[in-house]
């Protein structure tokens, strides 16, 4: 049996490689939209990594629309948050 071990220990690590390389897939989907539907989600002058780190997307390629914005899968804006959007 010992040398079942190390087989059953690669493969338990290829399925935890696989499963975190789709997860990353489907965070970078969900940034994918219209800038129209943007929410916002950060303050005017955010850096990409302030906007990453509360889980949100980040694009500044849009002048008028949010550049820091809640991923597709967020459906509600939590309370409190601004609403404004980032003109750049």
């Amino acid at each position: 049996m010992a040398a079942m071990e190390p087989k059953v220990i690669c493969v338990l690590l290829l399925v935890f490689s696989l499963a975190l390389s789709s997860l990353a897939q489907v965070q970078t989907e969900t940034c994918v939209m219209a800038p129209s539907q943007r929410s916002n989600c950060g303050f005017n002058g955010i850096t990409p990594d302030q906007c990453t780190a509360k889980g949100c997307c980040f694009d500044s390629t849009v002048p008028g629309h949010p550049w820091c914005f809640y991923p597709l899968s967020i459906n509600n804006v939590p309370e409190g948050t601004s609403m404004t959007t980032q003109q750049g």
